[in-house]
């Protein structure tokens, strides 16, 4: 069955799909529902003055982190606390204490007492860092201000991240600081020291990662939104896949695994690329908790999309101390299979609904799109700069801002010359400063979740309790690897609930990697990192708390559980692949020593192709279609096939060959016995 072969022209089944209301949500829908659901969206309403004031702060802040991150040499407790200094400043004067408080140029008094007294604590730390950081924690501990400034400068960043991300996080951070202090029984003082005055705890690696790299690639993708580049790629999507059965869902796959690389938010994404994919999903036929769920699930997955990965491949090869260009291209064989396995399921349920393409004439040209090829610049350039490790990753990304501003004025003179009547994607020094603005304002939650990551890594470090954990997952699991994996899973999608990618990256990073790691259960690094790395992101789209998902279902004016649960059934590749690189490395083309490189070629091959093999029966399975509508005995013998098919182990494989294999051929004849009656 072909992904791309335009069906002959038969008259389609009537179907739900077909009467479903192709109306699609407003802008003003699409903000109420994220407001409900997405802490991020909700922010206070500035206009006139106070507007300008605030948007010069976070102008001011985007450009003060680029300073910080290329220019400044003092200690790394100076740069890291005038840091969160100011997102505490502009954090307060962006959330407000609660949803809907949406009262125009309102900044309560309360909240200005904590944006001050919040922000006093970082402030003197940073101008005091060398007196400080020689000071024993005892001392501190008997220095009534010292501790002040501590407990408030932890609580005022504590209700920010309530705030701006929300409070599964805190429930964690709350859990652990009480195991800290009553459970472990560390000091009060020993606890405030370490969490606050050293680089273990709110201004730890996380935050470390968050100021040097996140904030750079936050700004360096506002920028890109503003060159056209997201337009651009669902232009090409169109051209690729528009024509073929259902092309409107496989171009929203297409597009939202470019756009989403980039964007590092599947929040922000699904509504970038959802607001034009979804329309054309639903006037093709698709219903419309299907057609969101495309789309959240696509842009979910563009976090894990080479080679930037939301920025995320950055982050990991500080972690894990890898080369960056070795990160993305063992990033590659899993991202493959999460989008052929989402291809898949769309081209199914496009089959099932009787849909077409969109008509050639209606479509854009490559010749037309080739004039803008200079649009990938930015990206080309940023990768290449990273890949020859001659200069540091914050400096690429700031060379890359520049070349994508570059890039927007010869854009100008481009759609000049061609005639193009559509400039929206011209640059201009306005769309620069509300890059950089939107550069500011997206820094907040993510900045709030790594320091609330700071604070999971110091109690987990200073308590021991990484080991308690792994003997409890041990003890649970009786020591048997899959049981292990299936208990760390839990705990990356409960701990990634609503949390930024790349700060919940961060989080996994600290918390569940390293029992993966443990020599009792015996995952390479690089499997485990990116074993929670991929059920981090997941939790974007897996309910109760699918924020992605939400955003598709605002647009797609679809009931948002419903969307929810389709995009996890989507996204079913998501849940199996890591699976198979954790029990089989050699997805992530990590060998056994010695191994020929022939047969690290057909150990590679094989694997992905008995993996695409068992994804397309899983997706089968899910879907109830293939060929024809399939019976519920023949769902649940290619679902199993298409399980062992990715569990690793010869005598699985073959199992899994013979009952897809099998089942495809016995659909395939009864279709055409059907269609001859």
């Amino acid at each position: 069955m072909s992904l791309w072969k335009k069906e002959k022209e038969t008259p389609p089944p009537v179907s739900e799909a077909m009467t479903d209301s192709q109306e699609v949500g407003t802008a003003a829908d699409v903000d109420e529902v994220m407001k409900k659901f997405d802490r991020e969206s909700n922010v206070r309403v500035w206009e006139g003055t106070p507007k300008w004031i605030v948007k010069a702060l976070m102008i001011a802040f985007s450009l003060f982190c680029m300073y910080l991150t290329l220019f400044d040499k003092n200690q790394a407790e100076f740069r890291l606390c005038t840091f969160l200094g100011g997102i505490i400043i502009i954090g307060y004067l962006n959330f407000p204490i609660k949803k809907g408080m949406v009262k125009v140029n309102s900044l309560p008094w309360y909240d200005i007492i904590i944006m001050i007294a919040g922000c006093i604590p970082f402030f003197y730390f940073a101008f005091n860092a060398e007196k400080i950081a020689l000071t024993d924690y005892t001392i501190v501990s008997n220095d009534f201000m010292l501790l002040g400034f501590a407990v408030i400068g932890i609580l005022a960043m504590v209700e920010l991240c309530r705030r701006s991300v929300g409070l599964p996080i805190l429930c964690v951070v709350g859990v652990l600081l009480l195991y800290t202090l009553f459970g472990a029984q560390i000091r009060v003082g020993k606890v405030l020291f370490d969490l606050f005055y050293t680089t273990s705890g709110i201004i730890g690696t996380p935050i470390s990662a968050c100021q040097k790299f996140i904030v750079m690639f936050i700004i360096f993708g506002a920028f890109l939104e503003r060159t056209g580049i997201s337009n651009f790629f669902i232009s090409l999507a169109n051209c690729v896949a528009g024509s073929s059965s259902g092309g409107p869902a496989k171009v929203a796959v297409i597009s939202s695994a470019l756009c989403g690389m980039v964007s590092g938010s599947s929040v922000g994404n699904t509504v970038t690329t959802g607001s034009v994919t979804i329309p054309m999903m639903k006037k093709t036929g698709y219903k419309g908790e299907f057609a969101g769920a495309v789309e959240a699930a696509a842009s979910t997955g563009g976090q894990i999309m080479p080679p930037i990965m939301g920025a995320a491949a950055f982050i990991m090869a500080e972690t894990t101390g890898l080369p960056y260009q070795k990160i993305v291209v063992l990033a590659i064989l899993p991202a493959f299979l999460y989008f052929v396995g989402i291809f898949i399921a769309v081209h199914l349920e496009a089959k099932k609904l009787g849909l077409k393409g969109i008509p050639k004439s209606e479509l854009p040209k490559f010749k037309e799109l080739a004039p803008k090829l200079y649009l990938l610049l930015p990206l080309i350039i940023l990768v290449w700069l990273v890949s020859t490790g001659k200069n540091t990753m914050a400096y690429s990304a700031a060379l890359a801002i520049i070349i994508s501003i570059i890039v927007g004025i010869v854009n100008i003179f481009v759609n000049k010359a061609c005639g193009f009547e559509d400039t929206s994607d011209n640059i201009s020094f306005m769309k620069v400063l509300d890059a950089l603005e939107a550069g500011g304002k997206g820094t907040i939650s993510v900045a709030a979740a790594c320091s609330m990551a700071g604070i999971v890594a110091g109690c987990v470090t200073s308590t021991g309790l990484a080991s308690d954990l792994l003997r409890a997952i041990l003890s649970v699991s009786g020591g048997v690897k899959i049981v292990a994996l299936f208990l760390t899973m839990l705990c990356c999608i409960v701990l990634g609930m609503g949390v930024p990618t790349t700060a919940n990256y961060c989080i996994m990073a600290a918390t569940c990697a390293p029992i993966l790691m443990s020599d009792q259960i015996g995952i390479p690094m690089i499997c485990a990192h990116f074993f929670v790395f991929y059920f981090g992101i997941v939790a974007d789209i897996t309910p109760p708390v699918a924020l992605a998902a939400y955003a598709g279902s605002a647009i797609a004016k679809s009931p948002p559980m419903k969307t929810a649960f389709n995009a996890t059934k989507l996204a079913i590749a998501a849940f199996v692949v890591p699976y198979i690189f954790a029990l089989n490395p050699a997805m992530l083309f990590q060998f056994a020593e010695g191994t020929s490189m022939a047969m690290k070629v057909v150990q590679s091959v094989l694997i992905v192709v008995t993996s695409l093999a068992g994804l397309y029966g899983v997706a089968a399975a899910l879907n109830g279609y293939l060929y024809k509508p399939m019976n519920p005995l023949f769902r649940v013998l290619i679902a199993a096939g298409g399980l062992c098919m990715m569990i690793p182990g010869n005598l699985t494989d073959v199992i899994g060959v013979v009952v897809v294999v099998g089942i495809v051929v016995l659909q395939r004849m009864s279709a055409k016995k059907s269609a001859a009656a």
